[in-house]
This record gives C-alpha cells, structure tokens and sequence, in this order.
C-alpha cells in the first residue's frame, strides 16, 4: 500500500491499485448491479484474497449462491479460526494472535443475502467437525453472562458447614460443571439487536467482548452470578443493515475499542438464482478433504513466525496499517495491523504452512483493504462526536453563507452549554472541516464557520 493513496478520493484510489473486482476474478458470469448500486461507491476485491483454499472454496462455491463473494470469504476465514482452537498464533511483545476474528457483514438493506453466506460454510464444517457445529455454533448475544456460561470453567458455591444447628466451617461444592469445549462461534444475525443491548446501562456485553478477542479470558465481578471463563477461543459472524449500524454504533463503542476489533464488510446479493443451489456433493467432498486436511495441520502448530521476504514486506506496509487517521472511520480501523496479522495466520494455515510468506500477507492485506474501503464507505468523514457531526452537517447544509455562533447555538435549541458547543467548534477546525472567518461589529467579533469542501 501507498502513503500517497491517502487523501485521493476513492475512485481514484481504487483504479491506482488496479484491483480486479470480484466478477472478473470468479469469471461466472454475476448478473450486473441495478444502476442506483452502481452509481454508489463500493469495495474492491482484490485477486489476492482468493489465495490457496480459501480461493477455491469461494469460487467453487460461487455458482450455487446470491451470497456476496466476500461474504462467503470471511465466513469460511470465521469458521475455520474458530475450528482449529487458539492453538496456532502468531505473537507479538507478549501477546498471542490466534485467528479469531470477529466480523460484521453490512448491507444496503435487508436483501444483501448476508446469512446465505453461512449455508454452505456450515454444510462444509458439519462434514468436517459435526459437533462442532452442533455444540459450539450458537446464536443470541445479549449478555456478558449468556456469553461466558457458554465457555465458563466450573462454578464453585460456598456452602456451611453445620454441627448441631452452629457453623463450624465452609465447603466448595460444585454448582455448574465446565465446558470442555471452549471455542465459540457466535453467529448474529441482527446485530443491531447485539448493539442496542451493549447501550443498556450497566450492561458489561461490550467489555466482555474486547477480552474475548484479546485473551479469552473472562469474569463477571457481580456477587450472586461469578462466572468465570479461561482459554475461550470465541469468534463472531453478525449481520447488519447500513442504516442500522449508523443509528446504533454510538460514540462510547467506537471510544473505547469495541468496533475496531471487528471487520466490518460491505455485501450485497452477488446474482438471482431463481431456482436456488447448491455445490455439487462430489466437488464439497473434494473441499472438505482439503479442509480437514487444514484442520489437523492446524491442530498440530503452535506459533507462526514469517520468513524474511514476508518480514521485509510487513515492514514496508506497518506505517500505513499502525498510522492513526482522523474522525470514526479512523477509530473503526484502529486495529489495522493486528487485523492483517491474524489474517494472515489463516491463510498459512490453510496452506499446511507453520510459516507466513508474502503470499499469506499479501491475501491477508486483500481482506484488510476491502474491509478498510468498506468502513470509509459506511462511515465516510464522520467525527464521531455527535454535537460536531451535528454542526458539521449544518454548516455544510448552509453552504456559502456559513453559520455563526449564535446560528449554531440555535441548531441545538439553545440547549447546549458553550463550553460542549466550544469544544465541537475547535475539534471541527483542528481536523480542518470548516474554516472560520471573524467579523468586526460594534459589538462583539462575529464568527462565521464554512465547510473546507
């Protein structure tokens, strides 16, 4: 990737990178987009993301499903971290990097075929791992303690001990046995619904969240329910509309490193099959061989280090990943080289390889930039700060004739105090989306505020 890509418009930066899109690398002939899809911006699928097996399910998979591409993509990527345990990692400082990802697919609406997506992954690991996929594919995320009691360690009760009617002492006694199983793959497919429970007061889901990708190590500190959970190895699929996520992903989660530990893609139907489909079982069973093969190679790594061809490109790449850009969309990709990192693990992996080539980062930096694209499309410039979008989005209506403090005061009702209304205005001109010109009156100075575009 090119620091110069920076501030050229998207377009522009799409056709720099001459990426092929996902039609033209399946060559299967997707029924073309409706023109109001094909006057929006949309990603790009770079040929790279289909390396290896990964590449060969999706497009094995392809004639058979409306599912997006990537959609398809990222759920077998899911899955199969999640399958193969947090065994295999790569490590950084003293962090371990397992491929456990969490990723949400968003729709324009609510017919961008985002859970047919799953159908065939899951078909394909039922064969592979049948009570995996029984046991330890769940739906429903609404709290941090239905979370963890899927993956909990064994639950102790301090209970007295009596003789004659006085307590002597106290015993442990055994209330919940653990899951031996810790790995979980959540697969929510509405999301929303996820987003609206974690903005409850009091609610700890998002907290729980961050911890399950970073360690897997997990607790509620309430009294009467101390759940407690070690090793969990939890991945999440979930599935949101646009609209959706722009109405609910408010400001705290994006603050404090919720959003930034999930891939965020955009899907859409990729063609109509009006009489539906389904992989040929000879071919599946050809995949699922390949897979299973994968899977044990897998079971058998621990950590994974990159050659040096691939330790040279990663220090070619790691200032534009690790770089930290402005406003929500700067917050939501925040966590760019980790991304790349566990990605990458993946895709060695499902090569039967203990190492990370240049083959493995470059399919790894594939996903990241579409998955990066689709958050600058979703979230564009916006701050992320409610009363700056607010103003920002009114100064830009008011165009030539700009607004003035008090006009500004006005858009709130009056009902803001100065100091919140002050602070808005100087994070506004310190990221240089308006610009200010100062009056002299008989009075006070008057400020007026425009949009730099």
């Amino acid at each position: 990737m090119d620091n110069r890509l920076e501030n050229l418009p998207f377009e522009t930066t799409k056709a720099y990178r001459t990426a092929k899109t996902a039609t033209e690398i399946l060559g299967n002939g997707t029924a073309e987009q409706p023109e109001e899809q094909q006057a929006e911006p949309w990603p790009v699928l770079d040929e790279n993301a289909l390396h290896g097996l990964a590449g060969e399910l999706v497009r094995t998979i392809d004639p058979y499903t409306e599912a997006d591409p990537m959609a398809t993509l990222l759920n077998f990527l899911v899955g199969f971290g999640n399958c193969i345990n947090a065994g295999p990692h790569a490590v950084v400082q003293h962090d371990r990097h397992p491929g456990r990802l969490f990723v949400v697919q968003v729709g324009a609406t609510s017919k961008g075929r985002k859970g047919t997506g799953w159908s065939t992954p899951r078909y394909s690991f039922s064969l592979l791992d049948p009570d995996w996929v029984k046991d330890r594919v769940q739906e429903g995320l609404s709290s941090a303690e239905g979370l963890i009691y899927h993956v909990r360690d064994a639950l102790y009760k301090k209970q007295p001990v009596k003789e004659k009617g006085r307590v002597v002492d106290y015993e442990s006694v055994l209330t919940e046995e653990a899951v031996d199983d810790k790995r979980l793959l959540l697969i929510e497919s509405e999301f929303a619904l996820t987003l609206t429970v974690m903005g409850r007061e009091g609610n700890t889901l998002s907290a729980t969240l961050r911890n399950a990708w970073d360690r897997g190590d997990l607790s509620t500190l309430t009294r009467n329910s101390p759940l407690k959970a070690t090793g969990a190895h939890v991945s999440v699929i979930g599935h949101i509309t646009k609209q959706e996520l722009l109405a609910r992903l408010d400001d705290t989660s994006k603050a404090n490193g919720f959003a930034n530990r999930f891939l965020w893609a955009l899907v859409r139907r990729s063609k109509e099959l009006p009489e539906g489909g389904s992989v040929p079982e000879a071919e599946l069973a050809k995949l699922v061989v390949k897979l299973r093969k994968a899977r044990d190679f897998a079971l058998k790594v621990s950590e994974l280090k990159r050659t040096e061809e691939a330790r040279e490109l990663w220090r070619t790449i790691y200032h534009d990943l690790s770089e930290g850009k402005p406003g929500m969309y700067g917050a939501i990709v925040a966590r760019g080289e980790a991304q790349v990192l566990r990605l990458s693990v993946l895709y060695a992996l499902l090569d039967c390889s203990d190492v990370i080539t240049t083959e493995h980062l470059n399919a790894a930096l594939a996903v990241w930039d579409y998955c990066e694209d689709s958050a600058r499309i979703i979230f564009g410039d916006a701050i992320g700060d409610p009363t700056a979008d607010a103003i920002l989005s009114a100064i830009r209506k008011a165009g030539d004739s700009g607004m003035s403090d008090s006009e500004i005061s006005d858009l709130f009702g009056r009902n803001k105090n100065a100091s919140d209304l002050d602070r808005a205005k100087r994070l506004l001109l310190s990221l240089r989306k308006v610009f200010a010109t100062k009056t002299e009156t008989s009075g006070r100075p008057r400020n007026v505020y425009r949009s730099t575009n």
